[in-house]
């Protein structure tokens, strides 16, 4: 009876054993690991824009926030696609490498799709029309656009109005800044005698300094539109499907209209 009662506790006690295995298993549990709660909500994906924030009215800074046109439609954008944004504010001929390379998920920064930049990378459809104009002082006899060849030109690096200047007048008139604000000092202090720019920001430095005026005749017009990675096609499209859906609906238009009033 004793060895019969013995053998009986063993078997009872394996059974136990198995048991309580099997009941952990059943609640998700391991007997060497501890299970950790799913959050109720998981984190938004964030959206990383870069651009440069030294372009009134699509980008520039007020207080410690970067606002604008881009800024404002970004938001928007991300907004539609359920997403956190995020701006880095960058040297604007990093932008595209950025973007390239994977640090950004996009540029927005009155960028302009032009065939040389469509080589890195790709474009969104088009959400703003731009305007290159060229400032000048007001005693300058610089009168028209014809008369611009032959003088030192300011362009702010990598900008559109560097890509065209430096095509039509050659490399050897054209003297690049880091932003417009600076190739506008430069303006003033006789360094160069004229600055090709975007016709908005061109509007905030003539009337935040005196003595200057901006040509009647535009220089350029063209479109600006946001880049992408040439392997993420999947961001592109659903970025741009929802800049489709905010120009449809008047969002875009009112945002633009809120940074430039009709004159």
């Amino acid at each position: 009876m004793k060895k019969n009662t013995k053998k009986i506790l063993a078997i009872l006690a394996v059974v136990a054993v198995i048991a309580g295995v099997l009941a952990a298993c059943a609640n998700g549990g391991s007997t060497d690991e501890t299970t950790t709660a799913a959050p109720t909500e998981a984190a938004k994906e964030t959206l990383v824009m870069a651009t440069n924030a030294e372009f009134p009215p699509y980008e520039f800074h007020e207080g410690e926030s970067i606002v604008g046109i881009d800024a404002e439609i970004a938001q928007a954008i991300a907004d539609k696609l359920g997403m956190e944004l995020k701006i880095e504010d960058v040297a604007f001929d990093s932008i595209i490498p950025g973007v390239q390379a994977g640090k950004y998920d996009m540029g927005m920064a009155g960028m302009t799709v032009t065939d040389e930049r469509l080589k890195s990378v790709n474009f969104s459809d088009s959400y703003a029309k731009g305007v290159q104009v060229v400032i000048v002082k007001e005693d300058s006899d610089i009168k028209s656009i014809d008369d611009v060849n032959g003088k030192k030109i300011g362009v702010q690096t990598s900008t559109t109005g560097d890509i065209y200047a430096s095509g039509d007048y050659g490399e050897e008139n054209i003297t690049k800044f880091d932003n417009g604000a600076v190739a506008v000092q430069a303006l003033l202090s006789g360094k160069v005698d004229c600055v090709i720019i975007d016709n908005e920001p061109a509007k905030s430095y003539v009337k935040a300094n005196e003595g200057l005026k901006i040509l009647e005749t535009a220089y350029v017009e063209e479109d600006y539109a946001i880049c992408f990675n040439k392997d993420d096609t999947e961001l592109q499209e659903k970025v741009n499907g929802a800049l489709k859906e905010l120009i449809a609906d008047g969002t875009v238009k009112g945002i633009v209209d809120k940074y430039i009033p009709a004159e």
